[in-house]
């Protein structure tokens, strides 16, 4: 026969019995945390492995000169590291601005295991160094074509032994450049060339080593226009009538840019032949006004006609004729 009990014991063990369930609950995750090992203190590292703990760590430059004298010397304030931040009233980039923290080197007896060594480094491990101050200056270096070849910082710059009055590097341009881009050099070579040789032009002028979002890292005009038109502004436009290869294809399309053997550095030796690459019967849709019906241009080649560009004078753009006569 049920018992009927009184409503406050039974409130009591109501509550009793939805407590007990959350403490069982409660009672296995604290021995599941306690079960877990201890999570391992993570240490930061350098691509070195030469960590700083503290400030005491480091000892400074004079104590470096003591061991390293001739280097020191180099690394004077006619280096761009430390010229700029002296001028400043400031401490420039020192020995363990790059070498990392001395003290355990010099308390090892210049033992060089606890120090820095650029020349143990990867290319990369080295960029990435050099990367803690310049990457605001160099923000596209990572997806270079320098960087993606394994073209390092150190591959062309000097930081004690530069030979070059700027940017320290290891030779002036374009000397370093043709140490290994063997083609640009012989196209400087040919007859008409852009005057890179004989100093009025670097190749850093039209290109930047440390990346673009171009072709060849190419440099552009603030207005994203080929480099080109930063000397050749007479090209740049824009134009009432513009010359479709020219925005299409770009300037390369019909020069070569270091060189060519002939006048204005064509790609080909006759500027008919150029001109008829594109307006030929086969794109007679889209020139009509530059091929006949037959097949060949709308005019002839005779001697009145030596070159297209006799009556074409605007070739890359006119304000005034369809036709670029002026």
């Amino acid at each position: 026969m049920p018992v009927d009990y009184p409503a406050s014991e039974v409130s009591v063990v109501r509550r009793v019995l939805r407590v007990i369930p959350l403490g069982i609950v409660l009672c296995f995750i604290h021995a599941v945390v306690l079960a877990q090992p201890a999570a391992k203190q993570v240490q930061p590292q350098t691509s070195s492995h030469v960590v700083a703990t503290n400030s005491s760590d480091y000892i400074g430059s004079e104590t470096c000169a003591t061991c390293h004298d001739e280097a020191t010397k180099k690394f004077d304030t006619n280096n761009p590291h430390a010229r700029l931040a002296l001028e400043h009233g400031t401490n420039g980039a020192t020995c363990e601005s790059c070498h990392g923290p001395g003290k355990a080197h010099v308390d090892g007896g210049g033992d060089v295991t606890k120090i820095r060594q650029f020349s143990k480094l990867s290319t990369g491990q080295a960029d990435e160094i050099c990367q803690t101050c310049h990457a605001d200056g160099h923000p596209n270096f990572e997806r270079s074509q320098h960087a993606q070849n394994r073209v390092g910082c150190l591959n062309c710059h000097s930081i004690h032994a530069s030979t070059s009055k700027a940017d320290l590097l290891k030779v002036d341009q374009p000397n370093l450049c043709y140490t290994c881009h063997k083609g640009p050099r012989i196209q400087f070579d040919q007859a008409f060339h852009h005057k890179v040789n004989e100093g009025l032009m670097s190749c850093s002028d039209c290109h930047n080593p440390h990346g673009t979002f171009r072709d060849a890292q190419l440099r552009t005009t603030p207005d994203q226009n080929a480099i080109c038109a930063k000397c050749h502004i007479d090209t740049l436009g824009p134009f009432a009538y513009e010359h479709p290869v020219v925005r299409t294809n770009g300037c390369m399309y019909c020069h070569s840019p270091h060189g060519s053997p002939n006048p204005r550095m064509l790609r080909v030796s006759v500027v008919n032949t150029l001109c008829l690459q594109c307006h030929s019967s086969i794109n007679l849709v889209k020139f009509p006004n530059a091929s006949s019906e037959q097949g060949g241009p709308v005019h002839d080649q005779s001697i009145q006609y030596v070159a297209c560009t006799t009556c074409h004078v605007q070739i890359h753009g006119s304000n005034a004729a369809f036709n670029f006569f002026r």
